[in-house]
């Protein structure tokens, strides 16, 4: 049998505070949601926003930055795969079903409301700041 593909990329918003825990073995566990827009048009051919939200999990330095930089509202690129778990409702006896992305790499794209990160995003130095340093423009090879 051909090996298959278990492959997910998103792009959205978390949508609520991450869950954070340490398991007993002290690695570190984050849960949150997010949710992805997708517009489409109905039956009376008007846009409509259909909203789908995603459990995710992250575990060890990827939980710690989701501790770290995530809230509700972040914009998030994540990459990860599809993983469905079950067990059986001690209430009821039923078996229940929970579909999760486990995150391999996350990107973070924003801040709460739309700002970009500062400490996330690279700047440019002013010329100010190698002063001491005896590099000029005529320093750079290009």
């Amino acid at each position: 049998m051909a090996k298959g593909v278990n492959k997910v990329f998103l792009l959205g918003n978390c949508g609520k505070e991450p869950e954070i825990r340490t398991a007993q073995s002290g690695m570190v566990i984050a849960n949150f949601t997010l949710a992805t827009a997708d517009r489409q048009k109905d039956a009376q051919g008007n846009w409509q926003d259909k909203t789908e939200w995603h459990n995710l999990v992250a575990f060890q330095r990827t939980a710690e930055i989701v501790r770290d930089y995530v809230k509700k509202g972040t914009q998030l690129h994540i990459e990860g795969k599809i993983q469905t778990r079950s067990w059986d409702d001690k209430e009821s006896g039923q078996k229940r079903y929970k579909t999760e992305i486990l995150i391999n790499e996350l990107s973070l794209l924003g801040t709460p409301g739309g700002g970009s990160k500062s400490s996330a995003t690279p700047t440019t130095p002013d010329a100010a700041d190698y002063a001491d340093e005896g590099i000029s423009d005529d320093s750079i090879p290009f």
